[in-house]
């Protein structure tokens, strides 16, 4: 197989097994083969640089960024939710959206608020070229480099129209937070209040490779 189909199967192989890893908790491949793999794909990366793409699995930690991070206006701003505390609340926040869409929704979709960082993502014909943070929900921050560094998050979309953007939340697992805090404790560095304060903290270095 010549260097260019090679590279490119990694690069297919690796990502897959990220993906099954992280999103999926269902790992298909050991630590040793992924990390062989990985060495392979490096070496071959580092010989013919031609071929490397922004979505291989090689090119999520960047350089650091120098200065404050970029401001970024939203294309449309990322709004919050108020908070309800009772029956009559949900009710009048479900009439209100049935007056806006002028018929009654089939159906919500409901789930457990999650506590960390609101994000927004940039694809463009499926790469991803952008993150930025929801700031005041009209300027963010570009925290591109960083959240490259988040194994869960494609680099590249099958299928993807010519630009799409994905928001979501960027959060820290309690046991994730705990063994950054037992590690920080160890160094005689500060410890994070909360994981939400941790994920958050975590995005906003200048340094990728701490993110990471």
């Amino acid at each position: 197989m010549n260097p260019k189909d090679r590279i490119k199967e990694l690069q297919q192989e690796l990502t897959h097994a990220q993906y099954l890893y992280y999103v999926k908790d269902a790992p298909t491949m050991s630590d040793f083969e992924y990390d062989k793999k990985y060495r392979e794909l490096v070496d071959l990366e580092t010989a013919h640089p031609e071929y490397i793409v922004p979505s291989s699995p090689t090119q999520r930690v960047g350089m650091k960024v120098e200065g404050s991070f970029e401001k970024v206006v939203h294309g449309r701003p990322m709004l919050s939710l108020s908070n309800v505390f009772s029956a009559d609340e949900v009710r009048a926040f479900a009439s209100r959206v049935e007056k806006e869409l002028g018929h009654k929704p089939s159906a919500y979709v409901v789930e457990l608020k999650i506590d960390g960082l609101a994000v927004n993502l940039h694809y463009e014909n499926g790469m991803f070229v952008r993150a930025v943070t929801r700031g005041d929900g009209r300027v963010g921050e570009d925290v591109t480099a960083n959240v490259r560094t988040i194994k869960s998050i494609p680099l590249y979309l099958e299928d993807a129209p010519e630009f799409i953007e994905v928001r979501g939340e960027a959060y820290m697992p309690h046991s994730e937070f705990k063994r950054i805090n037992e590690e920080r404790d160890e160094e005689g560095l500060p410890t994070f209040v909360n994981p939400r304060n941790a994920a958050a903290g975590s995005l906003r270095q200048q340094d990728p490779a701490i993110t990471a």
